[in-house]
């Protein structure tokens, strides 16, 4: 499914099919499980928030990705299911869309026990494609912690530039955080799709 985001008002919600996952909207019965990996400091440690203290919290950050859909500048959060088992196993979004310079910031983490199964690769890469097909995207950027390994390998995978070294740029668990900075170009998207094999979009 491809929704056009419109000028004005609440973008209906994107519902996307992958070959092993679901990239759906994340509902209220998600608390629990958005807890256990929202919640876990290890997790977190890296991701740029402090963990999650309890279920309220949960609930509340579900409304915060919910509410993106309403701002001026939408931004879409897309909870991971695999279709053979409910239950979430991590989100993706774009979000901080600055539509007269046709860019934004691209979000993920999974779970602990769904990673190195290559589905954040598979996640996202429906999740730009539709960033550059229906926001009509020109540009994707991507900040992350240099020790978080595995969220590089991940870009790295699917071809974003490393432009530079933000210094302290973010600020989580009581400390200043280093992150890199990393874009992708529509320009080079198809690149990108015909070295994974894939189809343009």
């Amino acid at each position: 499914m491809e929704e056009t985001c419109g000028m004005a008002g609440q973008i209906p919600f994107p519902l996307l099919q992958t070959p092993r996952l679901v990239l759906r909207e994340i509902v209220a019965a998600d608390a629990g499980v958005l807890l256990s990996i929202h919640g876990d400091p290890e997790l977190m440690r890296w991701f740029g928030n402090d963990p999650l203290p309890d279920l309220a919290a949960a609930a509340a950050l579900i409304q915060t990705f919910n509410g993106w859909r309403q701002l001026p500048n939408p931004g879409i959060r897309w909870g991971l299911e695999r279709k053979q088992t409910p239950g979430l196993i991590g989100t993706c979004g774009l979000f901080a869309w600055n539509r007269p310079w046709r860019k934004c910031v691209v979000g993920y983490e999974l779970a602990t026990a769904a990673q190195g199964q290559g589905y954040m690769r598979e996640a996202l890469t429906e999740a730009l494609s539709w960033g550059f097909g229906a926001m009509d995207l020109n540009r994707i950027e991507a900040q992350v912690h240099p020790d978080n390994l595995q969220s590089l390998r991940s870009l790295q995978q699917l071809q974003f530039m490393q432009e530079g070294r933000l210094r302290e740029g973010g600020f989580w668990g009581g400390q200043h955080h280093d992150l890199l900075q990393f874009s992708l170009l529509k320009s080079d998207w198809a690149k990108v799709r015909e070295g994974l094999g894939l189809s343009r979009s």
